[in-house]
């Protein structure tokens, strides 16, 4: 087991002090199940030999406290035991997402989206299984136990050692004998789980597109497929955890049998009463009833590990190169300068992650320029020139060599959270939540008030627009499908603005946008995006000389120090 794989399950166990009392609550359930039993079985046997009333009247409150406790005991186990689970499952999802921001959005461009999201969901969902279905019950279970053969061995010795060896033996055969039948249907069904949520996400996504193409059966034909050899992975994990049960089943059988043999003696020769007989021939049933946790303890265990494989999987050990590494002693911006910082690019290369799928064909060869504060700069090339990358590292998405300076300190002993609080970026493809438009401005401030959202959405040309579709609680729809592009190019520009980026780049804000319409866009967009701020515009389309301040020329990755 790697050590970042025990990592993950280090965090998947909550604390000591907070976990012992769901474990000792466990131990008292399992050990209220089997004192039930036992006081069951001396009260029967000793109200046969029809004793006085008074000498059953300690038996008859036995019952009655065991069988409240058992079930007492269990809900607080269960409540105390979740509640410790859920609060490390929200520690380790939280963990899960910080080091997945690292990579995002440039490392994570070769990941299958509904596969990731199967790991943070339904994978570190499996984590709390740690706790709750191996450890919890596990442990209760062995200090039950314990307790219970240790008062076996003190009416009976012998009985108690046949019980322990054959309780020994029989998990011991059920728990490998379930490994044998089910070890390669539990090692599949975490990829498969993750292959489904993937198909199903692309069919989803892409309905559109395959009922145009006549390809709907297919991608259906295809979620249907990896649903059924889910379902079968699943059906033959159950057969063996069945079959493990009917191994403790049969055990039990087993363990009365060897405790009645191994008793018989002392009873015959007068060491052993008849109620004390029946607890000791009656209590390995419960004995194996409580067991009977270990072999799908066992299970679960090879479950979680291989959850936390996929878990630790989804987030490379190592950043792939071209992805910036976090700075351990970051170094902090000018404070308190007004205005927008000074932008000094020398020299500047970089290249996307080696992924799969992702080359560096767009890779930056030596960028040299400087942006003054307030500048309205175009940067134009044709695609695949490096204008995109330029933009990712002007943002800190991408690492980058040589040298970029934001008012003198170098970006790259910044904090990428603080270089980016300086420098935003308004994408080629601006990201909408299915969500309305309220909730999508709001991600950027989320404590400005209606008002100020009417405003920022008056400024980028788009307030009577969403006064007519009912004001800010209309949707935008998933991925912004109810908004044309033109539309969803404002709402990022609105998001960006509510932000107050000092530094304001948009990448190809026009490529969603008919030429017609083209202009007219970008003179509003630089209008309302302008107001005092830096403005880095990135196009390869034509852009009316007027609008920026100047021009700057992007071949082949590489921006000479002339331009």
């Amino acid at each position: 087991m790697s050590a970042e794989r025990n990592r993950s399950l280090r965090l998947a166990m909550p604390p000591a002090r907070r976990f012992a009392l769901p474990v000792l609550l466990g131990a008292l359930s399992a050990g209220s199940t089997i004192a039930l039993l036992a006081a069951s079985a001396w009260l029967i046997a000793r109200a046969a030999e029809q004793p006085p009333i008074l000498f059953l009247s300690l038996g008859v409150v036995g019952v009655r406290a065991f069988a409240i406790g058992r079930g007492l005991f269990r809900y607080l186990e269960r409540l105390t035991g979740h509640d410790a689970a859920f609060r490390q499952l929200a520690d380790l999802r939280v963990g899960m997402v910080r080091r997945i921001v690292p990579l995002a959005p440039d490392g994570l461009a070769a990941t299958r989206r509904g596969d990731l999201l199967a790991r943070f969901t339904d994978d570190v969902d499996e984590l709390q299984d740690l706790p709750l279905r191996v450890v919890q019950p596990v442990a209760g279970a062995v200090i039950a136990i314990v307790l219970a053969l240790a008062g076996i061995a003190w009416l009976a010795p012998g009985a108690a050692l046949v019980v322990a060896l054959v309780l020994v033996l029989g998990l011991l055969v059920a728990t490998l004998g379930q490994g044998v039948l089910s070890v390669r249907a539990e090692r599949r069904i975490a990829p498969l789980r993750g292959s489904l949520a993937d198909a199903v996400l692309a069919h989803v996504q892409g309905l559109p597109t395959l009922v145009a193409y006549d390809a709907e059966g297919a991608s259906l034909a295809r979620v249907a497929d990896v649903d059924a050899r889910l379902r079968r992975a699943r059906v033959r994990a159950a057969v063996g955890s069945g079959l493990a049960g009917a191994a403790v089943a049969i055990t039990a059988g087993a363990a009365v049998l060897g405790a009645m043999q191994a008793a018989a003696g002392p009873l015959a020769a007068g060491a052993l009463g008849g109620p004390e007989f029946a607890i000791v021939v009656l209590v390995p049933l419960a004995i194996l009833e409580v067991a009977g946790v270990v072999p799908v303890a066992w299970a679960t265990w090879r479950t979680v590990r291989r959850s936390a494989e996929r878990v630790d999987g989804a987030v490379p050990e190592d950043l792939p190169a071209g992805l910036p590494t976090p700075v351990a002693a970051p170094q902090q911006l000018p404070a308190g300068t007004d205005g927008p910082p000074l932008l000094e690019l020398r020299d500047v290369r970089a290249s996307w992650p080696d992924l799969a799928g992702v080359g560096a064909s767009h890779a930056l060869g030596g960028v040299d320029l400087v942006v003054r504060p307030g500048e309205r700069v175009l940067v134009r090339g044709p695609s695949g020139a490096g204008k995109t990358t330029l933009a990712h590292v002007l943002v800190g998405f991408l690492a980058y060599e040589g040298s970029f300076r934001v008012d003198g300190v170098e970006a790259s002993e910044v904090d990428a959270d603080r270089l980016r609080e300086r420098i935003g970026l308004c994408e080629q493809r601006p990201w909408l939540f299915d969500t309305d438009i309220r909730q999508n401005l709001l991600f950027a401030r989320d404590d400005a008030d209606d008002d100020a959202l009417l405003a920022v959405l008056d400024r980028v040309g788009l307030g009577d627009w969403v006064r007519e579709r009912g004001g800010l609680d209309a949707s935008v729809g998933e991925r912004g499908a109810l908004v044309s592009g033109g539309q969803a190019q404002r709402i990022a520009l609105a998001r960006a603005m509510l932000a107050d980026f000092p530094v304001l780049v948009l990448d190809e804000p026009t490529a969603n946008v008919d030429q017609e319409r083209a202009d007219a866009l970008l003179a509003d967009l630089l209008a309302a995006g302008a107001d005092g701020r830096t403005v880095i515009l990135i196009s390869h389309d034509r852009v009316d000389p007027s609008l920026v301040d100047r021009t700057v020329v992007c071949a082949d990755g590489r921006v000479p120090a002339a331009t």
